[in-house]
């Protein structure tokens, strides 16, 4: 039997594996991944940042809510190739450990969590929202949070941590409500 020649000796990359970098909490970050793999997959398997939750996968329960370009987005159903070139925020990025966000500041004094698992999707709408509209009422508070599901029924409590959100996002602002 004959040998063949010249194998080669480094596994050679899938077909198709890209490597390009994305912009994520304000850094670049180095990855590898197929052109149709989500960005949830990367931002959790690849960066290790794991604020983003997989829940349904189809786009429709709000878990995995990231901002890109400070647009809020669903991370399961967008390609990361695709937003190579976008500014992308997680919960990791949204504040600091010693100088949390005000929404996150509002969601722990308004204790709006139970088991915790939409709390990443409720925080980042709720950052966008604050973002475009400074002031809103309840109506317009519930019409953007009515895309993110929360199983636990700490609905009350979201509502009341987005008020609360909205006075700390004043006071950093140097406004009263």
């Amino acid at each position: 039997m004959k040998m063949r020649e010249n194998l080669p000796t480094t596994p050679q990359p899938p077909i198709g594996l890209h490597h390009y970098t994305l912009l994520v909490n304000g850094e670049e970050k180095a990855v590898s991944s197929y052109r149709d793999t989500s960005l949830l997959l990367v931002l959790r398997n690849e960066l290790q940042l794991n604020g983003p939750k997989y829940g349904c996968g189809l786009g429709e329960c709000g878990a995995c809510t990231v901002l890109i370009d400070g647009i809020a987005a669903r991370a399961c159903v967008i390609p990361a190739f695709g937003v190579r070139r976008r500014a992308i925020t997680t919960l990791e990025g949204l504040g600091q450990r010693d100088s949390l966000h005000p929404v996150q500041q509002a969601f722990i004094e308004a204790q709006a969590a139970q088991c915790g698992y939409c709390l990443n999707g409720m925080i980042m709408t709720t950052a966008a929202l604050l973002r475009d509209n400074p002031r809103p009422d309840e109506q317009q508070i519930c019409a953007a949070l009515s895309g993110n599901l929360c199983r636990c029924g700490t609905h009350k409590e979201i509502i009341c941590a987005v008020k609360r959100a909205i006075t700390l996002c004043q006071q950093q602002a140097g406004s009263q409500p």
